[in-house]
């Protein structure tokens, strides 16, 4: 009964704390995408927290000149996209009353009225506008949490490590490298595929003369973040618009677009998840399929880092699995694990707890780069099992 009542107060107080929670995520998705960089300052003698600083620095300046260079251009595009609303509504409509079928839809678009339509979305605009300024709070929290995290890592690491029995300090290493590589892979993809995204879009609208491309490339690239509906957002406002300049480029508009995000569906989200999370195509669709259904965009944007830290969880901890025989590479990995804690045990010996993890960090990180060495063929691997 203590158990069970245990139990549902931890369900009770995540369910309280989830959006702490969601900051601790977006935290440590920050901290995973940044470490490597300033790991990289690191091994080049610099000191962690001016590495900290000169990457949030270059990170902050990297956005300013973008927002600098790209939003003066969105915002006059989107102007000009307003100004033309009712050109381009008279236009849309004439088209549909040539046409039998779709000459009702032109009576109703020619009379539409945006009064109520104008009170209704600005009560709606009020409400989403509360709702994006509580999301950029949450945000700002989670960058500066992300950034106290990278600067206390020791202590943390430390505090960390003193709750977990010492037999278990190797795996908990291990566990803690594996999910920053997983992270920062996780958001690498996302850039790429919204960056590519938006340069199809961008290239694609310039060359069927489409004005007002870079405000749609840049809103399509954002949009492709979400899954399953940001398809239909990237689509839908560059046919559209598009459809304002003529019939044909917005029929070429939407068959290259409809083409690009099918083959990034079916071809390019999975090699690139698939190779950097090290997931087969089919979870990967599983994943996305089951985040969906469970927590909507949510779950959907966070189903494939989650499936990628199962799975790395299932592999380190040695978890045998009902089908799985134990083969000899399990046998070997075992023994290596027994050898990497034994020398754990004679480092950390009458250390503090900081020490200790650092130590642990450091034995799974050469063990890391040497299996990394072997995989790529290394031509005397003796000398590292040395």
């Amino acid at each position: 009964m203590i158990r069970i009542f245990l139990f549902g107060a931890a369900l009770w107080l995540v369910f309280r704390l989830w959006p702490v929670i969601l900051v601790l995520i977006v935290a440590l998705l920050v901290m995973g995408t940044l470490s490597p960089a300033v790991q990289w300052l690191e091994r080049h003698r610099v000191r962690r927290n001016f590495g900290i600083l000169l990457v949030f620095l270059a990170v902050s300046i990297a956005a300013v000149l973008v927002l600098t260079l790209t939003v003066p251009s969105i915002v006059n595009q989107a102007i000009s996209l307003l100004e033309r609303e009712p050109a381009f509504r008279t236009g849309l409509a004439d088209r549909l009353a040539q046409h039998h079928l779709s000459a009702p839809f032109a009576d109703w678009l020619r009379n539409l009225s945006y009064g109520a339509l104008g009170n209704t979305m600005a009560a709606t605009a009020f409400g989403y506008s509360l709702r994006i300024f509580e999301i950029a709070a949450y945000g700002m929290s989670a960058i500066f949490l992300a950034l106290y995290m990278m600067i206390d890592r020791d202590r943390l690491r430390g505090g960390l490590f003193a709750l977990v029995p010492r037999t278990h300090h190797i795996r908990l290493s291990r566990v803690m490298l594996n999910v920053e590589t997983i992270v920062g892979a996780y958001i690498r993809g996302q850039l790429i595929t919204c960056a590519l995204m938006g340069a199809f879009t961008f290239i694609l609208l310039r060359a069927c003369g489409v004005e007002n491309a870079l405000a749609l490339a840049v809103f399509a690239s954002v949009a492709d973040i979400l899954p399953y509906i940001g398809a239909i957002l990237s689509v839908l406002p560059a046919v559209l618009a598009a459809l304002g300049h003529s019939s044909t480029s917005a029929l070429v508009v939407l068959v290259m677009m409809v083409a690009y995000e099918e083959f990034e569906s079916r071809l390019l989200v999975p090699r690139i998840y698939g190779q950097s999370l090290r997931l087969p195509s089919s979870v990967v669709f599983l994943a996305l399929l089951v985040g969906g259904t469970l927590m909507g965009l949510l779950g959907a944007i966070l189903a494939l880092p989650v499936a990628a830290t199962v799975m790395m969880l299932i592999e380190e901890l040695r978890v045998g699995l009902p089908g799985e025989q134990e083969q000899a590479e399990d046998l070997m990995l075992r023994a290596k694990d027994s050898l990497g804690e034994e020398e754990y045990i004679r480092r950390s010996t009458g250390v503090a707890a900081e020490e200790a993890a650092a130590i642990a960090v450091e034995i799974s990180s050469d063990r890391r780069e040497k299996d990394r060495f072997k995989i790529a063929g290394d031509p005397n691997p003796g000398l590292l099992e040395k």
